[in-house]
């Protein structure tokens, strides 16, 4: 095994201020097409399963390319793989700018999504490589500032250019800032880690891509209209798949992603947190403008207004939730945020046609302050369990499940909405009360999850940050070598 030494002289400060910025523009750019589905429908004369592939695509190859980044991170230099990122990105979005036809939109996207895919966990791993152990949570909020406010703004900004230009004016207002952000980087940055050459296992980047790609897919169409025996049988391939990968990776010497890093009982419940919360919050973001819209009979824009000051609020309080955490742990700051997400979500599940406006936004906005107050703990105190050489794979894995946990929470609880709403209108009630009722039902579902998560919180009070022995997955990997 090849081990490159990583510099020792970087400016930290720069180094995350130009990952942030470079994260922001990937992430923003995810969510830029959500407000601009129907004039594409009608422009490129496609169904509504067929254009909601740019959503699902884009979900399933960043999916992919998280954990396959978590083996390029110890096999390329930062500003390398920082590059390879940005360059995926920028070439997506030239060719989303000159997007004539939907095949050529969604291949745009796919580019788009391999950029995006790469950098998330690529900030996140050196964020805490160029951080001390002790502002690991501040430094941890920045990251989920960025994550969290790049798609709520993605709506927003491009339902208010779509006011005055068409849909190529998203992409091409991207093009000067990926540039910005690639002059940025390959001027301030510099290699932080360590790069130790694993071997390439193509089987295992075969079978993560099938298992995650299948999973991915199966959920988000489990809700839609499609065939589904096929997606039932992609579904279960890809869970094969998986649990293959996974045998494979506790089998290899050199895994393409550790998974024994699940041994830490306290990760593998901070993980679990993290999905719950990205759940909410993902779910609600795709819900509540339907809820706007079908109910309060509000217009695109208006809805999208609604979200914002929300969505600002969880950017403003994430990197508090940080800095709290830096100071005080886990122990009490992650049940307060799961507490204020229930109580604040519980209001917002008795909303109904008559529900004022002011409201609504007054609860998602504590809904969000919550999330911001637990989220970036709960991936730090998750990540501090591990060994510092098993950031890349302890990053992969939450970022992967997130993935999985977003698509997961948007088919069952828009399933549930759609279910009860249908129920409702057989029943003989108007529009507006079926969509209220709908939502109120999987609203009073995802209360239920957070409640779960509120429970699980309470098991971090007895455990400590840093609690891993450096050697424990070296020794782990010795003990398979010698089988």
């Amino acid at each position: 095994m090849e081990t490159t030494k990583l510099t020792k002289k970087f400016n930290s400060n720069a180094i995350i201020g130009v990952l942030a910025f470079s994260a922001f523009l990937a992430v923003f750019n995810e969510t830029i097409l959500n407000v601009a589905l129907s004039p594409l429908m009608t422009e490129m004369n496609v169904t509504a399963g067929t254009v909601q592939w740019i959503i699902t695509a884009y979900m399933i190859v960043v999916s992919v390319m998280v954990p396959i980044t978590a083996f390029l991170i110890q096999t390329f230099e930062t500003k390398h793989l920082f590059l390879g990122a940005m360059t995926l990105l920028l070439v997506g979005t030239i060719c989303g700018a000159c997007s004539s036809s939907f095949a050529m939109l969604l291949i745009s996207r796919m580019l788009q999504a391999s950029g995006t895919g790469m950098m998330i966990p690529l900030l996140m791993n050196t964020v805490l490589l160029v951080t001390p152990p002790e502002k690991h949570g501040a430094a941890m909020g920045i990251c989920g500032c960025v994550i969290s406010i790049g798609p709520a703004l993605g709506p927003t900004v491009s339902g208010i250019l779509l006011q005055f230009f068409s849909w190529h004016a998203l992409f091409i207002m991207l093009i000067p800032l990926i540039l910005i952000a690639m002059i940025l980087g390959s001027i301030y940055l510099v290699n932080v880690s360590t790069l130790t050459k694993p071997k390439i296992d193509f089987i295992s980047i075969i079978l993560s891509s099938v298992g995650i790609g299948g999973v991915i897919y199966g959920i988000s169409s489990f809700s839609g209209d499609g065939n589904m025996k096929i997606i039932s049988l992609i579904f279960i391939v890809g869970i094969i798949s998986l649990i293959i990968f996974v045998k494979r990776q506790l089998s290899l010497k050199e895994p393409m992603l550790e998974m024994r890093i699940f041994k830490y009982p306290l990760f593998s419940v901070g993980v679990v947190l993290v999905m719950l919360t990205m759940m909410t919050m993902f779910t609600m973001n795709v819900m509540l403008p339907m809820f706007l819209q079908g109910a309060l009979k509000t217009t695109t824009f208006v809805a999208a207004m609604v979200l914002l000051p929300a969505s600002l609020a969880c950017g403003i309080v994430t990197p508090i939730g940080g800095k709290i955490y830096d100071k005080f742990g886990v122990k009490v700051l992650i049940p307060v945020g799961f507490t204020i997400i229930l109580v604040a979500l519980f209001v917002l599940s008795r909303s109904n046609s008559n529900t004022s406006l002011i409201k609504i936004m007054v609860s998602y906005i504590v809904v969000c302050i919550g999330v911001g107050i637990t989220m970036s703990p709960c991936q730090t105190s998750s990540l501090n369990q591990l060994p510092k050489e098993a950031y890349p794979h302890g990053i992969a894995v939450m970022n992967t499940l997130q993935q999985i946990s977003a698509a997961l929470g948007s088919s069952l609880f828009i399933g549930i909405m759609s279910a009860s709403q249908l129920k409702a209108l057989n029943n003989s009630a108007t529009e507006q009360i079926a969509v209220a009722t709908g939502f109120q039902s999987s609203a009073t579902v995802a209360v239920i999850f957070v409640l779960v998560g509120l429970c699980l919180s309470f098991a971090l009070r007895f455990g400590n940050k840093n609690s891993c022995s450096t050697s424990d997955l070296s020794l782990e990997n010795e003990k398979v070598s010698g089988l």
